[in-house]
């Protein structure tokens, strides 16, 4: 059969860079599958490399948190005046804007295969191992790159929703699975890895093992997934494998038996909205996150930075604690219009270049301005103007600069996310969940609002704005509800001078909110994969 770009993928699986923590503790030298997974240590390197896969994913574009923002109705595509439009023909759902980008997730596709491979590789061999008498090792290492393997899945089917799925490692030219039988592989591994992770909570857990995946992780996860899958796919469980009492119990046993909770202000969960008061990456809130250091070096190719950070900046402009970026993910004026202003959540959520009375001066330079930027994840800068990132790597002696150090953590899941899937699953303590989130939120001006879809679908667009979460709410709704809520006819500036814009409701029925598969990979799949329609 011919042989298909992201089964022939030439990894050397244990040459790693750290990812953070517990996986900046050791270094490992390069050796081959057919030497290597002979005792736990070896076994904990491959592992090391399944985590360093995730950490790496998005390293070449198509970065899922920032395009999932993109898609929806919080923000723009924005960029530099002069850029190609590609960020445009993911916005507006419309290949026609930016026609020469038919692969512009072609990055993204290879480095999740490539993980998915390593986790493969190492699920296969773990058989082998001499794990002597601690064969809960074996379980624990099974669970984590079950979850991994999941966590990257879910992100692919809904992208692209139909994919080759591979749960080993293989050359073939694979056909596309069916959604479902993709999300019961999900459930599945989800399922495992929740039953097989020990249950530490929190408070107990050791910092050196910050990072890596935990029984709440798995758990939350199933309640997304589930709430996903049911919602898009119009189904009354998760692919036969996970009912919705099933899932509000894994929920429930995040809330009753985990040790996370709600940090006190919700600015301080974000470094550039609290600069001092940053509770800090892995705070209490923090059930899963994709670390990141400012490690990452030119001259030796360590790559554990946080590459798509510097896209979501203030265009070519800095002011302190604000580093600068490229401008993309200009903030919808809709979404600042949405909060009110007693919510704290505004201004820790979004820069306001008027209301915090920011200097900007590059409108000439920025497409889509709108004078406000995503405040959660953006470069930082010391008070000098110089930036954050690029001093301490500077610091310890590496040839880096702010394009490639930066290292905020990615916060996949919190525990707030936790308690409102839980009251939206219909536990009986909903009311209580969905006022903790909201008193955090509104302090002495709290006042209670009665918990409802409606309700609690309107507090998830203001607790989870620009976290690359909105989009797939909005999906999971319906298409249609989607592309009522995404389309719009506005102005913006393009390089200063005032330019309408317009997402039409059409594009986003006529691609199912999905997003095109990279044409090279259908080229070389000799069409074995295929188009996703409207693309």
């Amino acid at each position: 059969m011919r042989k298909f770009n992201i089964y022939t993928i030439v990894v050397s699986l244990l040459v790693l860079s750290g990812c953070s923590d517990f996986l900046d503790t050791e270094s490992y030298t390069t050796s081959t599958v057919e030497n290597y997974y002979k005792t736990p240590a070896e076994a904990y390197s491959a592992l090391v490399g399944c985590y360093d896969g995730v950490q790496g994913l998005w390293s070449a574009g198509g970065a899922f948190p920032v395009v999932s923002e993109v898609f929806s109705d919080n923000v723009f595509g924005g960029g530099g005046n002069g850029d190609g439009l590609g960020m445009q023909l993911l916005d507006e759902f419309d290949k026609s804007r930016s026609p020469s980008d038919q692969s512009i997730f072609n990055g993204a596709w290879i480095n999740y295969y490539k993980a998915i491979y390593r986790c493969n590789i190492l699920l296969g061999k773990l058989d082998q191992v001499n794990w002597g008498t601690d064969t809960n090792l074996k379980t624990t290492y099974e669970a984590e790159a079950r979850f991994l393997r999941a966590f990257m899945y879910f992100d692919m089917v809904r992208l692209w929703g139909s994919i080759p799925l591979l749960t080993e490692p293989s050359a073939d030219n694979i056909a596309p699975s069916d959604p479902q039988v993709i999300y019961a592989q999900i459930a599945q591994d989800l399922v495992f890895a929740s039953e097989n992770l020990p249950a530490t909570t929190y408070a107990s857990q050791p910092v050196a093992t910050h990072g890596r995946v935990t029984k709440w992780a798995a758990e939350s996860l199933i309640g997304r997934v589930y709430l996903y899958y049911t919602g898009y796919y119009q189904q009354s469980d998760l692919a036969g494998v996970v009912t919705k009492a099933q899932a509000l119990a894994y929920l429930e046993d995040v809330i009753a038996n985990s040790g996370h909770g709600l940090i006190s202000t919700f600015a301080n969960l974000w470094p550039a909205a609290s600069v001092d008061n940053y509770a800090g990456e892995d705070n209490k809130e923090t059930v899963f996150a994709i670390k990141y250091t400012y490690t990452s070096d030119y001259s030796t190719g360590n790559d554990d930075g946080n590459k798509w950070l510097v896209l979501l900046g203030m265009r070519g402009f800095t002011s302190y604690p604000y580093g600068n970026g490229w401008g993309v993910g200009t903030v919808n004026p809709a979404l600042w219009d949405a909060y009110s202003n007693t919510d704290t959540r505004k201004v820790a959520s979004i820069i306001s270049i008027e209301g915090e009375n920011l200097a900007f001066n590059n409108q000439s330079d920025q497409r889509e301005y709108t004078g406000y930027y995503v405040k959660k994840y953006t470069p930082m800068s010391n008070k000098d103007g110089s930036s954050v990132a690029q001093t301490l790597a500077a610091n310890a002696g590496l040839k880096s600069d702010f394009q490639i150090a930066q290292f905020q953590d990615y916060v996949v899941i919190r525990y707030a996310d936790v308690l409102l899937m839980a009251a939206e699953l219909g536990s009986p303590s909903a009311q209580s969940y969905f006022d903790q989130v909201r008193q955090r939120a509104y302090g002495a001006n709290f006042s209670q609002l009665a918990v409802s879809q409606e309700n609690i679908m309107n507090e998830r667009r203001l607790e989870f704005a620009l976290e690359g979460i909105r989009y797939w709410d909005l999906l999971r709704q319906g298409v249609d509800v989607a592309a009522n809520a995404i389309a719009e006819t506005t102005q913006v500036l393009n390089g200063g001078v005032t330019t309408t814009k317009t997402i039409s409701a059409s594009k986003i029925l006529e691609t199912k909110g999905l997003q095109q598969i990279p044409a090279t990979q259908i080229s070389l799949s000799n069409g074995v994969l295929k188009q996703n329609t409207g693309w």
